[in-house]
């Protein structure tokens, strides 16, 4: 596997209240030929996070076409789950026309920086979605106590499929607080209420890595693929491969991507989404500072 870069797509520039800095976890959405709508998420000047996005011919993505007026998701009510940000994470089919937007609901702490849970929006996609309900659909539970993020949603002719970020636990280290997370399989029969049993998909390498996040999956005639970021020191993609999208081996050492020499991806690579179109699989990317600097894009050659 190869992945060829295809350059620097995007970043904010303090250009609305809203879009003060910040393009992280990329999402692409089909419009028409080569036109694709890229949500992300970006944080105002109080560094809340909301959704907007971006639309840009994937033959020419340095040339933006449009770009959101106003966020499509802000966040939410005081003392909701996510009233200090909503980061949009995935976008599935829902049915009926229906587009099913998952995000990531967070809110400040006090004993710890973050809590995070995983929040719905149903539209019709064009950048047009309501909340499904004001709370999350993926919470903290008794067997997961901490918090729940990032997911990748897959419908399916048997059940849908989400494969999600699940914190295990926070850990004082080298004086300062440190959440350890890896990445968990759910199953639901609508999208909404999904059954988790605990069963872990990616798990950590080792006991430096520490953050395991924003899983990509695709289904393939042969396997199941997915990248992910993993991070130690400073996030990187990783890749794995699964026969049933359930068990899964790590093969990090093939994902073919990696941070640059210099530039806007030269210290962190991260938060991929990986999509097909027109015969071709592509990659858009994170770079430096966790999407301070924006997101690019990468073919696979």
């Amino acid at each position: 596997m190869r992945w060829r870069k295809l350059g620097h797509v995007y970043a904010p520039n303090r250009e609305m209240e809203w879009l003060w800095s910040h393009a992280a976890v990329p999402i692409a959405e089909h419009i028409t030929g080569d036109i694709f709508r890229i949500y992300f998420s970006s944080r105002d000047a109080q560094n809340r996070s909301h959704t907007g996005y971006i639309v840009v011919d994937l033959m020419h993505p340095e040339q933006i076409i449009e770009r959101s007026s106003r966020p499509v998701l802000a966040p939410g009510q005081l003392g909701a789950f996510d009233d200090s940000g909503a980061m949009a994470t995935w976008i599935a089919n829902g049915g009926d026309g229906r587009k099913f937007l998952y995000y990531i609901g967070w809110n400040l702490g006090v004993t710890v920086p973050f809590r995070n849970s995983i929040g719905l929006a149903i539209g019709a996609g064009a950048g047009v979605f309501d909340r499904y309900a004001p709370g999350a659909i993926v919470d903290r539970s008794m067997n997961e106590p901490h918090f729940c993020a990032s997911c990748c949603v897959m419908p399916g002719d048997d059940c849908w499929r989400m494969w999600y970020l699940s914190c295990t636990e926070w850990r004082l280290r080298h004086g300062k607080l440190e959440h350890r997370y890896h990445i968990k399989y759910a199953e639901s029969d609508d999208g909404i209420h999904w059954r988790r049993d605990g069963h872990v998909a990616i798990d950590y390498a080792n006991d430096g890595e520490h953050a395991i996040s924003r899983p990509s999956v695709i289904r393939d005639d042969d396997k199941w693929r997915m990248w992910y970021s993993a991070r130690g020191r400073s996030y990187r993609i990783g890749y794995a491969e699964s026969d049933d999208g359930k068990h899964w081996e790590r093969r990090d050492h093939l994902v073919g991507i990696n941070v640059s020499d210099s530039g806007w991806d030269s210290e962190m690579i991260e938060y991929p989404f990986v999509f097909d179109h027109a015969g071709t699989r592509y990659m858009l990317y994170n770079g430096n500072d966790y999407g301070k600097t924006g997101f690019g894009l990468a073919v696979l050659e």
